[in-house]
């Protein structure tokens, strides 16, 4: 018997990008180490304090990131790369004036810091000069605390006494805290709803019936206060009156029930539970590349190619990853395709539901990216990439915060089973997929950037959502806004819209907005005979072009009978037709459906549609900003003073494309929403780019030739490509899983407590006092 071969190893092979510097590419820790050396020089007049020695009323440096350069510097770069320079280099600083108090922007470059090196406000990008302070993130996780620790000391006797917990900065605490958004309506204060939960795995599943509205306006501690509390729908004006009702009895107490009980709350827990199904004992199936990967990534720069596509990655604290300078077939395609925002807006019959509506931009979807888990988040095969992020108190690497693999999708993209010479065949469904993971407090976005690329020019853009529901402390004045999950927990009604921008650049940058409708006509004809009628129902194909961004704010047409595309009235193809790429919606194309709510006023005008098209400027870089979370009524980027009535014409624009579900939970929510329910995408795919379907390329195909005789044999070509080739797989990696790696504001590596490493990633959402 032969030897079986071993298989090549799963790496892949290396890229050679023309361009061998990415312009989007983060700083190096080295970079921001040196960034944050010169702005704490005297010189500067910055008078900064390290966020780790801070207080609220100091100056501190919040974020350190890339500031990506003009598109046309990039472009011209990337296009004549022997030739041309690259971009100068800028970075983007984030200062907390905490003795004005105001937040502010800088530019700062070129770099790396030289004699040249110059820092200025950052104003353009944004439709506010200054930031108010009460917009701002916090520094460190701490701060977020010293709120929570100088208002609950009050309610300790009254928390152990309604729900047998305790809440007092002790490693046994049974009790913690979280908040809703948003903090502030235009920047002239901040408050905040705080439930507190049971401290145990999946809190966000045991909230109690017990609400706090604090205002901590200022940077001074001792201004701040309790304005409201609420409990079993009762409203106190302040925590004296509340105690007094306590201690007089006059309050009424909500029933106990058996949730009550502090025993087992093991149901949010994702230990495995029931019995063990047939042959699940075995490991499930596995992809194996037998001839060794067939993508090129160059890890130098984060560029990739895959059958005849290639791209640029970057990453932001923001948002994470964002694709650049994707093409396909030697033409470029998409300029940028990044994630702008996503919101969560909830309903409720409590203080703390009805009042939260999260961007979570101001968390920091790039910052909340953890290291992925092999074999589980990706498949075995998947090739893994860094990400570094820059924080008040230094930065974090993320060796595993992107994946790309290739699959066989389980079906042909095309075939057909015919009779005749060269009809009867299928191209093998290969696609490639880019992948990462924000896990933001209580919800995993667990393909958030899921960048799905096929044979064919498609791309599919797709967001799943897992994790623990925001839950509510369920009794019967709740029904209508959820449904009850357990005894005393239910899963309130909100909606998710996520924002994302796709600058097309189909042939060129000069585009246009093309509108496509079907609709149903009657129509007579010379042939139709009498025994139908003389009439024949049918539909038609109306086109029209949307001359202006006044006619560019869009939502899918009923029954999707129609849909929009970016095309090139200058560039056709053999039969006439524009050039360009359309715009079809996938699984729950959905807008956000309260439109009105002062929380969410002018401050996610985007996601009221499907889609937006406007004219691409370089002071329009996002639909949103971290700020804008906290100030609906005054929002730092306000969407739609981006549509002013410009031309659409031919011009270089810019699709805001929407996904998102409206969840309406369910007992199979817990302990964890599901990926294959909660999904959302939306597909770009190629409208007359090409004169036929470029995947007839693809060898990875078969033809089949029919005999002539019934008991004949099927000849076939499969273009020499060795489908039966096999080979021994290297044994998968054993499991293992690390923290990120963590470096100080000096570059120093250094080791965080596991708390103060949750307490960032969970930030709002979970909140430990601390005495």
């Amino acid at each position: 018997m032969a030897s079986v071969q071993q298989c090549p190893a799963p790496f892949p092979p290396s890229a050679s990008p023309a361009a061998t510097v990415n312009p989007w590419a983060s700083l190096t820790i080295a970079e921001t180490v040196s960034i944050q050396h010169w702005l704490e020089a005297p010189e500067r007049g910055l008078n900064l304090t390290r966020a780790v020695d801070s207080s609220l009323p100091d100056n501190v440096i919040f974020m350190i990131e890339t500031y990506y350069p003009p598109k046309e510097d990039a472009i011209a770069y990337l296009d004549n790369p022997g030739t041309v320079e690259p971009p100068t280099k800028y970075a983007r600083v984030t200062i907390h004036h905490g003795d004005v108090p105001i937040v502010r922007d800088y530019l700062v470059g070129p770099l790396p810091v030289g004699q040249s090196t110059t820092m200025e406000r950052l104003t353009d990008i944004y439709h506010v000069d200054d930031i108010p302070y009460h917009a701002a993130g916090y520094a460190s996780g701490n701060e977020m605390a010293t709120v929570i620790s100088k208002i609950t000391p009050a309610y300790e006797d009254a928390l152990l006494d309604l729900f047998g917990g305790v809440a007092k900065g002790l490693p046994n605490d049974t009790l913690i805290a979280g908040a809703s958004a948003p903090f502030s309506f235009d920047g002239s204060f901040r408050r905040m709803w705080v439930n507190f939960k049971r401290n145990v795995a999946g809190p966000f599943l045991h909230p109690l019936g017990f609400f706090l509205y604090i205002d901590y306006s200022g940077t001074d501690p001792s201004l701040w206060s309790v304005l409201k509390v609420v409990y079993n729908h009762q409203v106190f004006d302040s925590t004296e009156d509340f105690l007094n009702a306590l201690n007089n009895g006059t309050l009424e107490r909500i029933p106990h029930r058996p949730d009550d009980d502090n025993t087992d709350f093991s149901w949010t827990s994702r230990r495995k539970v029931g019995v063990t199904r047939d042959l699940d004992h075995l490991p499930g199936p596995r992809s194996v590349s037998f001839a060794g990967l067939r993508f090129r990534v160059d890890q130098a720069t984060q560029y990739v190619t895959w059958m005849g596509w290639s791209m640029h990655l970057g990453f932001t604290r923001d948002m994470g990853l964002n694709l650049w300078n994707i093409g396909f077939k030697g033409e470029r395609i998409i300029y940028e395709l990044s994630p702008q925002e996503a919101i969560a807006q909830y309903g409720g019959n409590d203080p703390f539901q009805t009042t939260t509506a999260w961007l979570d931009r101001f968390f920091g979807m790039g910052s909340s990216v953890r290291d992925m888990l092999p074999g589980y988040d990706c498949p075995h095969e998947a090739v893994y990439l860094p990400a570094t992020t820059y924080g008040a108190t230094g930065s974090v690497t993320r060796k595993r915060a992107i994946c790309i693999f290739e699959q066989d999708s389980g079906k042909p993209l095309t075939r057909h089973a015919g009779w005749m010479n060269g009809e009867f065949g299928a191209v093998k469904g290969y696609i490639l997929t880019v992948r990462s993971i924000s896990t933001v407090g209580n919800y995993d976005y667990c393909e958030f950037f899921d960048y799905t690329f096929h044979l064919d020019g498609t791309m599919e853009v797709r967001i799943s959502a897992s994790g623990y529901l925001q839950g509510g402390y369920w009794e019967p004045r709740q029904e209508g806004y959820g449904a009850r999950i357990r005894d005393t927990t239910m899963g309130n009604l909100h909606d998710h819209v996520i924002n994302f921008k796709v600058d097309f650049d189909i042939a060129g940058q000069k585009n246009s907005l093309l509108e496509t409708t079907t609709a149903q006509e009657e129509v007579e004809q010379p042939w139709f005979d009498d025994d139908w009628g003389k009439t024949v129902m049918q539909q038609k194909i109306t086109k029209r072009f949307i001359d202006t961004e006044d006619g560019a704010l869009l939502k899918w047409p009923a029954n999707f009978q129609g849909g929009y595309s970016v095309v090139n009235k200058d560039a056709t193809n053999s039969w006439g037709y524009p050039r360009g790429y359309a715009v079809h919606p996938g699984m729950s194309s959905v807008h956000n459906t309260v439109v009105g709510s002062k929380r969410l006023l002018n401050n996610a005008n985007w996601a009221r549609y499907n889609m937006a098209v406007s004219k691409r400027k370089e002071t329009e870089p996002s639909s949103s900003s971290m700020w804008n979370m906290n100030l609906p009524g005054l929002p730092v980027v306000d969407f739609h003073k981006f549509f002013d009535g410009e031309s659409l014409d031919q011009e270089d624009v810019v699709a805001w494309i929407n996904v998102g579900m409206h969840h309406l939970p369910q007992a199979e929510d817990s302990p964890n929403t599901k990926t294959n329910v909660a999904t959302s995408s939306f597909i770009l795919t190629p409208l007359n780019f090409f004169d036929s379907d470029p995947s007839m390329e693809s060898a990875n195909a078969i033809l089949l030739s029919v005999p002539t005789d019934a008991k004949g044999v099927f000849e076939f070509d499969d273009y020499g490509v060795q489908q039966h080739l096999t080979c021994m797989p290297s044994a998968p990696q054993p499991f293992e899983y690390t923290f990120a790696t963590q470096h100080t504001v000096d570059g120093e590596e250094t080791v965080l407590s596991v708390e103060d490493m949750r307490k960032g990633m969970e930030s709002y959402h979970r909140i430990k006092v601390e005495l």
